[in-house]
């Protein structure tokens, strides 16, 4: 069944996890866009903001909750899974690796029993390998990040292998890969919009050496719903937009928002020995999380996440939005004042610059 195209569905009624996060959010909007219900399972807690006014309907549950599953999904054509639980570092990692892989595999299991006709799950380019230099990586570069790996990159590269055995299975099933997101009603913040909102802020004059590949949250939730309607059972599909230096990224971002432009690179040898020692003081004494993560500066630091997009323009007729156009709309939305209401706690820098999966 692997490689089956399954072009022409048109979701009807959809059931999606992580609903009220970044790129959640934004999924829920795109299927509404198209006349689709939408069925939305949040955990108790869930901050609703992005999905006030809404026409949809909402379910309490949770991925280790079946019959909480089986209720939300229960007569639904279509499923999207993008919760996941997303941090840097946990006093305990086995629960990451509980929700993330377990908790994935039974939503899996319950769509089969259920007959949900396609599936899309949301995994990430922490789920795949980085090549050498600046060449871009695709769906075929294998992982190879064993030694810079933390808790959650590894947890979500078993995870995107684990559902694959559902298409074995019978399950019509794809994946996608999001890279880093950024846009409007970015909360949290994710990680992309913390490095944003402080370069907006005027407030970070350094970068890292290396480069990642930026991508407009709207294009990466329409990649979705391409990927239920044309996404081929056993592939993935990366969801990306521009492959850019962290210095060229952080300079743009500035010269929109009307700021002074960072000046300094940092050394990402020295910032990992820093993040060592925070880690050592939050596993022994603080038990809360790391101001800086070690891993996720050597994930992230001197190394050129680029990837390439192109089978998912190919194959789903996936569109990238002009860097300027959606930076400049994210830089709007920041310096509107959310970051001063919503995230005067956020990570600093440092811990800000990894993988962001929206709960993704």
């Amino acid at each position: 069944m692997a490689g089956e195209s399954f072009e022409g569905h048109q979701p009807r009624v959809a059931m999606v996890t992580g609903a009220s996060g970044f790129i959640g959010s934004h999924v829920v909007q795109c299927l509404l866009e198209q006349g689709v219900e939408v069925r939305a399972l949040l955990r108790r807690g869930d901050p609703m903001n992005n999905l006030y006014g809404l026409d949809i309907e909402v379910f309490e549950g949770d991925l280790l909750d079946a019959e909480s599953l089986r209720s939300c999904m229960q007569g639904c054509d279509t499923l999207f899974h993008l919760a996941a639980i997303y941090a840097y570092w946990l006093p305990d990692p086995a629960v990451m690796y509980r929700v993330n892989i377990h908790g994935s595999c039974q939503l899996m299991e319950m769509a089969l029993e259920l007959g949900v006709e396609k599936v899309v799950h949301t995994s990430s380019i922490a789920a795949l390998g980085a090549k050498e230099g600046e060449s871009s990586a695709d769906e075929s570069t294998l992982f190879n990040d064993w030694l810079t790996a933390d808790h959650y990159v590894l947890s979500k590269y078993m995870a995107d292998l684990e559902v694959q055995r559902f298409v074995h299975r019978g399950l019509n099933l794809c994946v996608v890969n999001p890279t880093f997101p950024f846009g409007t009603n970015d909360i949290a913040p994710t990680p992309t919009g913390v490095l944003v909102q402080r370069y907006v802020s005027g407030k970070n004059p350094v970068w890292l050496p290396g480069g990642l590949n930026v991508a407009y949250v709207r294009d990466i939730a329409r990649g979705h719903v391409l990927a239920a309607q044309k996404g081929r059972a056993g592939e993935r599909y990366i969801l990306g937009g521009h492959n850019m230096t962290y210095e060229a990224f952080g300079r743009e971002i500035c010269r929109l928002a009307g700021v002074a432009e960072p000046k300094y690179e940092l050394n990402p040898r020295v910032v990992s020995f820093v993040g060592r020692m925070n880690e050592w003081f939050a596993d022994h004494v603080s038990k809360r999380e790391p101001l800086i993560v070690n891993k996720a500066i050597q994930y992230t630091g001197n190394k050129f996440l680029y990837f390439d997009v192109n089978k998912a323009v190919t194959e789903l007729g996936y569109h990238v939005t002009p860097s300027e156009v959606a930076l400049k709309e994210t830089v709007a939305w920041f310096k509107a004042g959310r970051e001063e209401r919503l995230a005067l706690e956020s990570p600093p820098l440092l811990s800000a610059i990894t993988d962001s999966q929206d709960g993704n």
